[in-house]
């Protein structure tokens, strides 16, 4: 025994020696071979007799083979469950795929690993080898079977040795795709605990399919079995989850003193490494469609409640992708309409909170009656679509009154369908088939038509632009608070800052009716802009319903702190932010009991106010182009050093923040920081009221505004949150002793009294308005 030992290991030098002249060319083999038939030449080629093995002799595999599929499942109990039993080498269900002629699975029997079953497309191999095996190795198996599709279930194979099936695969002119496939079954046949063992060359475009395919949920170490013919074994083991795990390394040795070839395998190792070290260490990772089919974030065909993947769509290696993200919905009491929904958003809008935060895109889910969102964040610079047809998609989804003479809006929407349509079925649930449409939705103000009156830069706020438009519906209009329920086709005038992504800031309805019949609802409308003489806006209304919150709350509390509405009572108010000057001039026209001042940053947008909102100054009503918050801090320095003058009996803070990357849209965060408002306390009279329109998206954020309200205001705070679930209004005294319900109650019947009188539908909605405000708790 001792002597046939040596024998055969004076045989494995003398092949290692001379395998790498010896052996048939490579690259002719594997060119030749990736068909039945070329495959069954290429053996007859070779003969029978032909023991030498092109990857590694026996005695070079068999301590590092032997030990790996005797040694237990690396899966720790919390990973798996239970950790997989050890199996016996007798029992272990073992598959060769791709055996050829090759002797391995011989030796492997010898060893006590009985129960093997042999692969291979070549009825050749597998006939040679099942009349050499027959009578010494009858419990082996062999079976002619194309390992792209191997026909087994799911999860019965202890371990899969690939003695260079995936190399022969690897064809350059065919690509991956042979390469994918077999892995792809490879990754299926396995038990978890399960290994797959691959002896390869190691080539670039093998290791980089190794590397990616086997990133999430597999255990992975690389170990040098022949430097002479530079034959690497990479063992790859299954984990239950979608784990990143570190690559070991076991033997590594000198690049610089081997080929090319090891050089790209190191070279690939080291991107690879870097690549799952940044996503351990928690790095914000975007991950490619093949990743998510590979499992990196658990099994997409399921819906996983909350789930919020970060993603890139096309080949990031060039210039031809966008980003996304992908989300899954809270379970709901009630059913989704969609199984998944596209919300593609314009470049400009990408950084907007409400796109781009955690929280935002909650919201937005909620919002969408989908129980998957995917939300597609176009940037025309780097994208799979087109880059003129993304700047055109971009612009008319968000102004959806924008057309070509020659394509529609709905037109451009269904060529981008088209463009996305694949990408999204690869990204929907299970109960998605492929007869299912989803909807994507766009992003637009609801208007249908438009026409751009003027347009001026700022240095301070950028591009401004004032428009009039007539909406597509205005049930949006139709609630408690709202002043034109009753009207359909009106013109209104907007003023948007582009700096804020095309947000209207301010509207006005232009006073008159425009030209033209009236249209029911439901029929086609066309747009009839009203001559000159019915183009100024009328100032006796107010279509935001803040704005009505406010001058509601303005009054019922001014009665409850002064018991009187007399003119004889003048209050000293100041308004900071102007926009389109629609609620001083309100206030200028129906409280005449105040002295206003309007503070104002910008001279460029009182310019607008004045020449296109028909803002006018008068002994009144003035304006300050001053910084508002160095305002409130100087009046607060002022009443400090008893110029009781100097107080004021009303502030209100009216002002949208520039920065839609916040979850705050009004105010700007200066305006809610403890600072400010301790100043706002400190320049009011001891009767003084503050006001204060706060826009949020984000929950947190508004919780975190109240806190800091508390503490400055103690609990004299009044709210009113409307219905859009976004905007509220609130009011503070500076007198911390708190306004009761039996107070506010006595205070609404006389502001109902004090304004029976007024015909104006304006004093219904405020008086409906006043009854709704309540403390702050």
């Amino acid at each position: 025994m001792g002597r046939k030992k040596k024998k055969q290991q004076k045989q494995s030098q003398e092949n290692s020696s001379t395998a790498a002249e010896n052996q048939p060319d490579s690259s002719k083999s594997v060119g030749d071979c990736t068909t039945g038939e070329n495959w069954d030449e290429f053996l007859n080629e070779i003969g029978s007799d032909d023991s030498s093995e092109s990857y590694a002799e026996w005695p070079q595999l068999e301590s590092l083979l032997t030990e790996q599929l005797s040694s237990p499942s690396l899966l720790p109990p919390e990973t798996a469950g239970e950790a997989p039993p050890a199996v016996l080498a007798a029992e272990m269900a073992i598959l060769v795929p791709k055996c050829g002629k090759s002797e391995l699975s011989e030796h492997l029997y010898d060893a006590g690993f009985t129960n093997i079953t042999n692969l291979d497309f070549s009825k050749v191999a597998i006939a040679h080898m099942l009349r050499r095996n027959l009578s010494e190795r009858p419990m082996m198996k062999w079976r002619v079977m194309d390992i792209t599709r191997i026909q087994y279930e799911d999860k019965t194979i202890d371990a899969i040795i690939d003695n260079g099936g995936l190399d022969a695969l690897m064809v350059p002119e065919l690509g991956s795709g042979l390469g994918r496939r077999y892995l792809s079954e490879v990754k299926r046949l396995l038990k978890p605990g399960g290994k797959y063992i691959c002896l390869t060359k190691a080539e670039s475009r093998v290791s980089d399919i190794l590397f990616s395919m086997f990133r999430f949920g597999w255990k992975m170490s690389l170990h040098t079995i022949s430097k002479e013919l530079q034959t690497f074994m990479v063992v790859i083991e299954k984990d239950i989850c979608a784990s990143v795990h570190e690559i070991s390394v076991m033997d590594e040795y000198s690049v610089e003193s081997h080929g090319n070839q090891v050089c790209e395998l190191y070279n690939a190792l080291e991107r690879e490494r870097k690549f799952r070290s940044e996503y351990c260490s928690g790095c914000d990772v975007l991950y490619s469609l093949k990743d998510l089919k590979l499992g990196a974030k658990g099994n997409l065909k399921e819906l996983e409640e909350g789930r919020r993947i970060n993603l890139i769509l096309g080949e990031p290696e060039g210039s031809q992708f966008y980003k996304g993200v992908l989300i899954d919905a809270q379970q709901n009491s009630d059913p989704f309409l969609y199984h998944i929904a596209v919300l593609p958003v314009p470049h400009i809008r990408v950084d907007d909170w409400i796109f781009s935060s955690e929280e935002g895109q909650k919201n937005l889910i909620a919002n969408s009656k989908a129980s998957r969102l995917l939300i597609i964040l176009l940037d025309s610079s780097n994208s799979c679509v087109p880059k003129e047809l993304i700047q055109v998609i971009s612009n008319c989804i968000f102004n959806s009154y924008k057309f070509l003479a020659c394509i529609t809006f709905d037109e451009l929407l269904s060529l981008f369908q088209k463009y996305l349509t694949p990408l999204v079925r690869q990204l929907a649930p299970r109960e998605c088939d492929d007869s299912d449409t989803f909807p994507f939705m766009h992003i637009n103000d609801g208007t249908y038509q438009r026409e751009v009156v003027h347009q001026v830069t700022s240095a301070l706020a950028g591009t401004i632009v004032v428009d009039e438009a007539i909406y597509l519906d205005l049930d949006q209009y139709d609630e408690d608070l709202d002043l034109v329920s009753d009207y359909r086709d009106l013109i209104f005038r907007r003023l948007t800052f582009e700096r804020s992504a095309n947000m209207v800031q301010s509207e006005a309805l232009l006073a008159g009716q425009i030209e033209g019949k009236k249209v029911k609802k439901g029929k086609q409308r066309s747009y009839c802009r009203p001559s000159r003489s019915y183009g100024k806006v009328d100032h006796n209304y107010l279509v935001r319903p803040y704005h009505n919150v406010i001058i509601s709350g303005l009054m019922l509390i001014s009665l409850h702190l002064k018991g009187s509405s007399s003119t004889e009572c003048m209050f000293e108010t100041v308004v900071i932010g102007i926009g389109a000057g629609l609620l001083p001039m309100f206030m200028k026209n129906w409280m005449p009991n105040l002295n206003i001042e309007v503070v104002e940053l910008d001279q460029v947008v009182l310019d607008v106010a004045k020449e296109h909102f028909g803002f006018k100054e008068d002994e009144k009503l003035r304006v300050c182009i001053t910084d508002g918050i160095q305002f409130v801090r100087d009046k607060a320095d002022s009443g400090a050093e008893g110029e009781s003058s100097s107080k004021l009996d009303i502030l209100i803070v009216d002002k949208d923040a520039p920065n839609l990357s916040s979850a705050l849209i009004c105010p700007a965060a200066d305006f809610v920081e403890e600072s400010f408002l301790q100043n706002a306390k400190n320049s009011l009279s001891e009767e003084g009221l503050f006001i204060i329109r706060l826009a949020s998206r984000s929950p947190a954020a508004t919780t975190a505004v109240y806190s800091t309200l508390k503490k400055v205001f103690g609990k004299s705070l009044l709210y009113l949150k409307l219905d859009d679930d976004v905007n509220e209004v609130i009011f503070a005294l500076k007198n911390e002793s708190p306004i009761t319900e039996e107070d506010l109650s006595k205070a609404c019947d006389e502001l109902e009294r004090s304004l029976e009188l007024v015909t104006r539908k304006w004093g219904k909605r405020v008086i409906k308005a006043s009854k709704l405000i309540q403390p702050l708790r």
